[in-house]
């Protein structure tokens, strides 16, 4: 069991440092880091404590954006630089199972993603911080009560989109498990992202079909493919001062992200099992 641990550990630690050497992955960084600090451009317009939800959606969108791009296009590319250089085959040759080789992939791009949330996060947080304390300078009317940001929730938010993240690098690694080309993977996955965000739309449609057959398929499509709205919960965690965010519904949310990430790795390696190389 130890061994089969260290197998994943090693494949995982080498992923995320391959991850780090790719200049593409760093040019998204930069670019996304560059969007979230431009949000300082918000103060000139200074129209009072609404301005902290301005900046807060508008950093939260860069990181959404970004984050995205970054969990489906490195996904394919670390898969696909292990098949095209042939490392595969030398890794895959050592004692070492093809599960614990699409795991360890999955965990090194996973450590890489939560670097990058928590750092838009911690920047995201540094700047609202900043602008809330100019702003109750100027207006201590407006927070009477003291800051309205929930710095706390801004945290926990970051964990919820990197649950989003995980599942978008989960059903990404699944199609390039049997895929033959980076490209086809990665326009595959950015169609499945958005059947993913707009999910809601046939759930809506769904109660008022009267066709039972066509009211199955919907069903079954809505299990295949995860919900991203449910991962919406920004405001409740972030701006809590009329509603929050339950525990039960927080867990809720951890639950059924575990689940996607857990049955998209299992549909990864079980296909990739039977790929030759």
């Amino acid at each position: 069991m130890s061994g089969s641990l260290n197998r994943v550990f090693s494949i995982a630690r080498n992923t995320f440092l391959e991850a780090l050497r790719q200049k593409f992955i760093n040019v998204l960084v930069i670019l996304a880091v560059a969007l979230v600090l431009s949000s300082n451009f918000f103060r000139q317009f200074d129209f009072g404590s609404s301005e902290l939800k301005f900046i807060t959606d508008f950093g939260l969108g860069s990181i959404l954006f970004f984050g995205s791009i970054l969990a489906i296009i490195s996904t394919a590319q670390l898969f696909f630089s292990e098949i095209e250089n042939r490392t595969a085959l030398t890794i895959l040759a050592k004692p070492l199972y093809r599960s614990e080789f699409v795991i360890g992939k999955f965990l090194g791009i996973l450590a890489m993603l939560g670097v990058f949330t928590m750092l838009m996060v911690g920047l995201l947080a540094a700047m609202l911080f900043w602008r809330e304390s100019a702003l109750m300078d100027r207006y201590p009317t407006s927070f009477e009560e003291g800051r309205i940001v929930s710095y706390s929730g801004l945290l926990l938010y970051g964990v919820v989109e990197l649950l989003r993240f995980g599942i978008i690098a989960g059903f990404t690694l699944f199609i390039a498990s049997f895929s033959n080309t980076n490209l086809y993977t990665v326009i595959v996955s950015f169609f499945v992202f958005v059947i993913c965000q707009l999910q809601y739309v046939a759930r809506d449609g769904w109660s008022d079909i009267s066709n039972t057959f066509l009211k199955g398929i919907v069903w079954v499509l809505a299990l295949l493919f995860p919900n991203f709205q449910l991962f919406n919960v920004a405001e409740l965690l972030i701006f809590p001062s009329e509603e929050s965010l339950s525990a039960g519904s927080a867990l809720g949310i951890v639950g059924y992200g575990v689940v996607y990430i857990i049955a998209f790795n299992v549909l990864a390696f079980v296909s990739f099992r039977s790929r030759e190389i």
